[in-house]
């Protein structure tokens, strides 16, 4: 574990919240995101290019000279507690930043499009793969052609450009497929803001991005996993704060209702473990942002902790919330779906438990 890392936010990073909430606020509010469940998809480009393009953030993780902003992993992870805060439906974290960080890994020029947010990708595998578990891949010909099906990935149904890991004759590479030369057809998810898809590749032509695909492809599930867990905070945080909010207005037997004894000590433990998450999330960001060689370990003890977190908060939220919390019309059902869904993206917490166990060689 490095010593020198500062978890506490800069001035540019709160600048960079501030913006990103003004943003949001303006655009993405809960009856929008509700919408989406009714089938009214408009707010999920119009917010992307917002994000991506008019503020520049599709291109955070991106060196200046290749046409990003030049930032680090801290600041993508301030841009992801905002997202998750609000719940929005736009495709940063499987474009700008696994996407992103496989094309980087891999040297390729195809992240210039990316960074400027003109185009989106994702990477083609099962939304539950975690960093360290088997990347399945379809098969590729002895001239790029590939076949196959990956089931439930994430981002698929917005991205211009496929990442597709492919088996070989040499081993695990990696391709480029654009979205219009394969199969996506859409399943039902629980969480409609981060929607999955099945994706069939029957002969599609495909052009190589590097031979070491593995490689690139594990680098970008383990930023992944270590950034997902700031959108978990950011979530559990608004359940927070919301719930908070509700229970000092809502009034019973002449009193509000946080002020009864029991209910603020549930708060109280709540409002603990979403500092402690916080600090988890934050050291893996940091550790990602510095490159240093405790990443396998912070973003395992981040999702295993983050992840549980988030649905905790989500589920305290819709019943302290009382009625009005079980209601379709109140947003606390958004923030369970995508706890939920977050809970299992990227690597259980069970799996990262797992992982975590054999890094600090604890005996099973």
């Amino acid at each position: 574990m490095s010593d020198e890392l500062d978890l506490l936010y800069t001035e540019v990073e709160d600048d960079l919240r501030a913006t990103v909430r003004d943003a949001l606020t303006d655009r993405c509010e809960p009856g929008a995101v509700t919408a989406l469940y009714d089938g009214d998809r408009s707010l999920v480009p119009t917010l992307w290019k917002v994000i991506g393009a008019d503020l520049g953030l599709a291109g955070i993780l991106v060196p200046e000279d290749r046409g990003g902003a030049g930032a680090s992993a801290r600041e993508a992870a301030v841009v992801l507690e905002e997202l998750g805060r609000a719940v929005a439906p736009v495709p940063y974290l499987t474009s700008a930043v696994v996407a992103t960080t496989v094309l980087l890994e891999a040297g390729s020029d195809l992240v210039g499009p990316l960074a400027a947010g003109e185009r989106t990708a994702a990477l083609a595998v099962p939304f539950p793969t975690g960093p360290d578990g088997p990347v399945p891949a379809v098969r590729a010909d002895a001239e790029g052609r590939l076949d196959g099906r990956v089931t439930s990935v994430a981002g698929a149904l917005e991205a211009d450009l496929l990442l597709v890991p492919a088996a070989g004759a040499h081993g695990t590479a990696l391709y480029a497929v654009p979205a219009d030369r394969c199969r996506v057809e859409p399943v039902v998810s629980l969480d409609m803001t981060r929607r999955l898809a099945d994706v069939s590749f029957a002969g599609a032509p495909a052009d190589l991005v590097t031979a070491d695909g593995e490689a690139a492809v594990r680098q970008g599930l383990r930023a992944g996993a270590a950034l997902l867990a700031s959108e978990q905070v950011g979530l559990a945080r608004a359940c927070l704060d919301d719930t908070v909010a509700y229970l000092k207005v809502r009034r019973q037997f002449g009193r509000p209702v946080g002020g009864f004894q029991a209910l603020k000590h549930r708060l109280a433990d709540l409002s603990a473990e979403v500092d402690s998450a916080n600090a988890a999330a934050r050291y893996a960001a940091a550790v990602l942002a510095a490159g240093d060689a405790d990443l396998p370990v912070a973003t395992a003890v981040a999702q295993a902790f983050c992840s549980d977190l988030a649905v905790l908060a989500a589920e305290e939220a819709i019943q302290l919330h009382g009625g009005i919390g079980m209601t379709w019309e109140h947003p606390a059902h958004l923030y369970l779906k995508r706890a939920k869904a977050d809970q299992i993206g990227l690597g259980s917490p069970g799996a990262h438990r797992a992982r975590l166990a054999e890094l600090v060689d604890l005996p099973a």
